[in-house]
């Protein structure tokens, strides 16, 4: 299933949104803080690069932040 031009930019706004808290974490490389938090390190450097995630991914990355849903989408211009 291809993804509009509209969900495309959506999913990239989510990505820069998680590479934003990532380093508001204080991690410079994703790789770091994927290993630090036991992610997926290819799984979590697509999600900064706003591939199609599911939400249980979505939702075990805001749990590491200790964001709610209303937080992370708050957060996002």
């Amino acid at each position: 299933m291809e993804l509009s031009t509209k969900n495309e930019k959506r999913l990239i706004k989510i990505g820069e949104r998680l590479r934003e808290l990532r380093k508001k974490a204080g991690y410079k490389s994703y790789e770091n803080f994927s290993f630090d938090n036991e992610l997926n390190r290819v799984q979590y450097g697509r999600m900064e690069r706003g591939a199609n995630i599911t939400l249980a991914s979505l939702l075990k990355v805001l749990d590491i932040h200790k964001l709610s849903l209303e937080e992370f989408f708050i957060g996002i211009k």
